[in-house]
């Protein structure tokens, strides 16, 4: 295999890619971004070009030094990290992978019926982590040892408020639970926010953190999966509270949410008062039709569409690239990306043919 699949260098500057998210004009290059990529996908690329000979599989840095390498070889001026330590039991069902580079532990999912909390005595028996004691190895080692053109972004494990709504309680139970325990939805609620509270604060104190990044699925393809209402009683006050933090560190607030959130933007974009969207899928709305219609308020990220990727060619690939970049990329307000993550599933030359047209590029 040759030693690069791309056709031009990238130097990494995060200091554009913050001006890129912040609209502050036409950036030089092209900026990517994604909300991760799945660990097959990462072992796949170190080996076909062999990223890894200069490292030590003994050191006891090497996974983070493996994720540097592997973010500077495909171009991007980050690396995304949080908190460790911060683990809550949920319910889940393991099925085989499928996928070309498969997971050989199987795929997870949630279980929607019932989550291990579905009434008061589980919620005061549920093993809550102490987000005190959540440690900080890799930012503590980030904040020393990143390159200095390169910036962390605070996410991972991070800002899930709709998420472990139904994840905690079950979505089928929480369905129920919004009109027959509502003190008992507020009170999960109202635990979350705090646990964030501290974890978002904690994560801030880095000075390498120059963006935040929450994650949160909120919707599916036609609509919110919970009623605008309830995310606006139990969700969104949650990602305010994260944006505001973030806000007056003077970091920009991101937010990845799956799903057709059409009836929730204005509350994001004028009370949440995020600074960014990531999450598109051509069938709900193409990253092209958001920019038109937020592009003067928030940035977009990604939308290259998954489904589009597994299904297409490369040629396809790079003339969908080049047509979303001259869409969207005057001004600043875009970056390039899958309209999810680099999940196992996508053909491994289509993300990296995505990543080269992206640097090839000239507008």
């Amino acid at each position: 295999m040759p030693a690069t699949p791309f056709t031009r260098p990238v130097a990494a500057d995060w200091e554009a890619l913050v001006r890129c998210i912040r609209r502050e004009g036409t950036p030089r290059r092209v900026h990517h971004i994604e909300l991760f990529l799945d660990a097959e996908v990462q072992e796949a690329i170190c080996r076909r070009y062999d990223l890894l000979a200069d490292l030590d599989p003994a050191d006891p840095y090497f996974d983070l030094k493996r994720q540097v390498a592997i973010q500077r070889f495909l171009g991007y001026d980050y690396v995304r990290c949080g908190v460790e330590n911060l683990e809550m039991p949920l319910h889940r069902s393991q099925i085989e992978d499928t996928a070309a580079l498969r997971r050989t532990a199987g795929r997870a999912y949630m279980e929607e019926h019932r989550g291990p909390i579905t009434n008061w005595a589980e919620f005061e028996a549920y093993p809550w982590p102490d987000p005190h004691r959540a440690t900080t190895r890799a930012l503590e080692w980030y904040e020393r040892n990143l390159p200095d053109d390169m910036c962390v972004i605070g996410s991972g494990g991070f800002a899930h408020f709709a998420e472990y709504l139904t994840w905690l309680m079950g979505y089928e139970t929480l369905c129920y639970a919004l009109y027959d325990q509502r003190d008992l939805v507020a009170a999960i609620s109202q635990k979350l926010i705090e646990m964030y509270e501290v974890i978002v604060q904690s994560i801030l104190e880095f000075s390498r953190v120059k963006i935040v990044w929450g994650s949160d699925d909120m919707g599916f393809k036609t609509g919110t999966l919970i009623s605008p209402q309830d995310l606006r009683a139990f969700v969104l006050p949650g990602h305010k509270l994260m944006a505001a933090y973030a806000h007056r560190a003077g970091r920009p607030y991101l937010l990845h949410s799956c799903g057709k959130l059409t009836a929730i933007m204005p509350d994001l974009i004028e009370d949440v008062r995020i600074d960014a969207r990531h999450s598109f899928e051509d069938t709900i709305e193409t990253v092209v039709e958001a920019k038109q219609r937020y592009g003067d308020r928030i940035a977009l990220l990604g939308g290259i569409d998954v489904d589009f990727l597994c299904r297409t060619d490369e040629a396809a690939v790079r003339c969908r690239v080049r047509e979303t970049l001259d869409a969207c990329l005057p001004g600043g307000g875009y970056c390039l990306g899958t309209g999810n993550s680099v999940a196992n599933y996508i053909p491994l030359d289509n993300y990296l043919a995505m990543l080269d047209e992206g640097r090839r590029y000239a507008g």
